[in-house]
């Protein structure tokens, strides 16, 4: 890789940035991390795909990189989800930790694993590998205790950085740390006394029961967000970690992090902000805790794993964009494919927009780069294809003539994600099959009658006769039997498909193939 093709693209300027910041180091460590409060949805995708951009840049650049992924499982289950099954049932675990809400779709031992293990089942398929960390058996296991205790010891200071973000200062009875009941295990407690050392007294604000817990053993005591987040930067000695713009809205929670680190003895990684997401052609605003929410899966439906990071990889993390399943899906499969020639050289471009297009190509493959371009059919063109033979992938591939088995594989997984588009989001208006020998015939006039017997007489030699006389013959059709052009095409179009509108006629009837046309037209 050029020095060129490094220095411009978003992801290696990143990379650049921590190492110039943080120093050279034997090891870097990139840093994601969600509560699995619901589906995790394409948002929040957004979040790990750039990280691992970033990581896949450092390792470009002969760095070693620890890829970190925090589940804040023991975040308050504070809402139930539109889209759960069970929901009065899920209502009773309400302030408890999500690791004790059950999972009432059966999939996991409880309602955060659930979300979770839909996640790390499905990121290697767009190729993210990184090391899960569970906080909730973190916390649990006393490995935070003494962040925990750091946080009561610097009590003030750290009450002083967080009133600098507040419209009114802290109560007087503030605590840095919260505990989950071991009597309901909700957070609704009240912190009574800290010993100075491990020993925290807190009160049961719905039982009014007390007890006194030790920080380096108890399963119930942790930082809040706020304080949470920069001790595990601290901790885990993190040198990267983005954040949406709602967090890095001044005076949000990654302002207070960034002073709050220093308390824990570290300084704040290198950030950015990233952007929304919003959907086109599928309604629903994107929320986990509303259920309303577009996953991965539902986008991997219609986009190849590829093209999913290619438009990550292809757009800067501040910009909002959209994630469409309307008739823009036709031009982002164009986009990926003029990509694609690009970086083969099958495309001719100016030299800086070259080494733009092959490096967002590097990022957007899987695993290893192919060695060879992929079979290139428009993704228009293949939907007609499929929609011809019905959907049978197999089939509509065999029409293509020769290629190798690695395009084979890739056009067929291609094509398992334009039938999906076809039958589940296309407009009504692209949709079409041939019509059968059971289906009426349309009733015409003489005039009529022999255009169409003429356009069959065409279509008989069309794969036989020059292109230009092709297309004579097929506006000949119509004039030399006194028709109108425009109208004659729907009258075809209507005797094939059944509609008024359909693909360029043109090649439209070659694609089809004459097998497949004539036996309609000579119905007339």
């Amino acid at each position: 890789m050029s020095q060129e093709n490094v220095s411009t693209h978003w992801a290696d300027i990143y990379a650049d940035k921590i190492i110039r910041e943080k120093g050279e180091k034997e090891l870097y460590t990139c840093a994601s991390g969600i509560t699995p409060s619901g589906t995790v949805h394409i948002g929040n995708f957004r979040e790990i795909i750039s990280v691992e951009l970033v990581v896949r840049a450092l390792r470009s650049k002969g760095k070693q990189v620890r890829f970190i992924y925090s589940w804040d499982d023991y975040d308050v289950f504070r809402k139930v989800p539109k889209n759960m099954p069970q929901p009065e049932l899920l209502a009773t675990f309400l302030r408890k930790p999500i690791t004790l809400v059950p999972d009432t779709t059966g999939r996991a031992e409880n309602y955060a694993r659930a979300n979770e293990l839909d996640v790390e089942r499905i990121l290697p398929t767009v190729g993210i590998e990184c090391e899960y960390l569970y906080q909730a058996e973190r916390y649990r296991s006393g490995m935070y205790c003494e962040g925990m205790r750091t946080a009561l010891e610097k009590k003030d200071e750290i009450r002083a950085i967080l009133d600098e973000f507040r419209t009114e200062e802290l109560e007087d009875d503030w605590w840095p740390i919260s505990v989950f009941s071991s009597f309901t295990d909700k957070d609704t407690t009240t912190i009574l006394d800290w010993d100075g050392e491990w020993a925290v007294t807190y009160r049961d604000d719905e039982t009014g029961q007390s007890e006194t817990i030790d920080l380096r053993h108890t399963p119930y005591a942790k930082l809040p967000w706020r304080l949470d987040w920069p001790m595990r930067w601290a901790f885990e000695g993190v040198d990267f970690e983005p954040a949406g713009k709602d967090h890095h809205s001044e005076g949000g929670s990654f302002d207070t992090s960034r002073k709050m680190v220093r308390v824990f003895g570290a300084e704040a990684p290198v950030s950015f902000q990233y952007d929304f997401i919003s959907i086109k052609g599928r309604g629903g605003k994107i929320s986990s805790s509303s259920g309303e929410v577009i996953s991965l899966p539902d986008v991997l439906e219609v986009y190849i794993p590829e093209i999913v990071r290619f438009l990550f990889a292809g757009t800067r993390p501040n910009s909002e964009f959209a994630i469409s399943f309307d008739l823009d899906v036709l031009k982002i499969y164009e986009d990926y494919d003029t990509c694609e020639r690009i970086y083969f050289g099958l495309q001719e471009v100016n030299e800086k927009r070259r080494a733009k297009e092959k490096r967002i190509y590097e990022l957007s493959q899987v695993g290893e780069i192919p060695t060879e371009a992929s079979f290139q059919i428009p993704f228009r063109h293949l939907c007609n294809l499929l929609q011809l033979h019905e959907g049978d992938i197999e089939r509509a591939i065999d029409t293509l003539g020769e290629m190798s088995e690695s395009q084979r594989e890739r056009l067929t997984v291609r094509s398992r994600c334009a039938w999906n588009w076809i039958t589940t989001f296309s407009p009504e208006d692209f949709r079409y099959r041939l019509m059968r020998d059971d289906d009426p015939v349309i009733e015409l006039s003489e005039q009529e009658r022999k255009a169409v017997q003429d356009l069959a007489a065409l279509v008989e030699v069309m794969e036989e006769i020059e292109e230009a006389e092709y297309t004579t013959r097929l506006y000949d059709a119509a004039k030399l039997n006194g028709l109108d052009t425009g109208d004659f095409f729907k009258l075809v179009y209507r005797i094939l498909i059944g509609k008024d509108r359909g693909p360029k006629l043109g090649p439209f009837l070659k694609t089809c193939g004459r097998e497949k046309v004539l036996p309609i037209l000579q119905r007339y």
